[in-house]
């Protein structure tokens, strides 16, 4: 399970590919009060989001020499938001692994394309379209008010605590039909549920 203990969580980011989802990363952690490097190899990406990062560069983030030049060594978290260039996104990831950053989070847009992610340094795969699709679909269907999924097979939804849910195993309530489904302690007080397969 991934945890907080022993992270630096004011150390600066770098941020490779500032597409839709790379530039939501690097923006919202600049929100947050981090100092972020957004690189992407598209002059015309870097001067848009210069004024709005700590730092942006144009940079082949496939060339070693050049990933050396700008410091990605010296990183300890990296984002690769590549997501197209299924080559360029495994030869950057593989590079910042070879570098020695010690947290590296990429995007995949199919999960064949994650477990090579995986296998040669990434500790973190996303896929943001299938788990916002799966997100929305929870949502849509009216079950719960909020779901976020985890890498590690857990998940952690809001929904409304009715008086049929009450407090206490999910295995033990009513609703027999989610309790096959699923696991969980309900927290009245907080109205969360945190939920996970059995």
């Amino acid at each position: 399970m991934f945890s907080l203990v022993n992270r630096n969580l004011t150390s600066p980011v770098l941020v490779v590919g500032l597409g839709r989802f790379g530039s939501a990363v690097a923006l919202t952690m600049v929100e947050r009060g981090r100092e972020v490097l957004g690189v992407d190899a598209s002059a015309e990406r870097v001067q848009h989001f210069a004024d709005r990062l700590t730092h942006a560069m144009q940079v082949d983030t496939t060339d070693e020499e050049a990933m050396r030049q700008i410091g990605a060594a010296d990183f300890d978290q990296a984002v690769v938001a590549i997501g197209t260039d299924i080559e360029s996104s495994v030869l950057t990831t593989v590079l910042l692994a070879e570098l020695g950053v010690s947290e590296i989070w990429a995007k995949a847009i199919s999960r064949d394309h994650g477990r090579i992610l995986e296998k040669i340094g990434a500790h973190h795969v996303v896929y943001p379209e299938a788990d916002m699709g799966e997100r929305v679909a929870h949502l849509v269907s009216g079950a719960m008010l909020d779901y976020i999924k985890f890498d590690d097979g857990f998940a952690l939804a809001k929904l409304e605590v009715t008086h049929s849910l009450g407090d206490g195993p999910l295995g033990e309530l009513r609703d027999a039909r989610a309790a096959r489904h699923h696991r969980c302690r309900v927290s009245p007080s907080r109205r969360r549920v945190h939920l996970r397969r059995p």
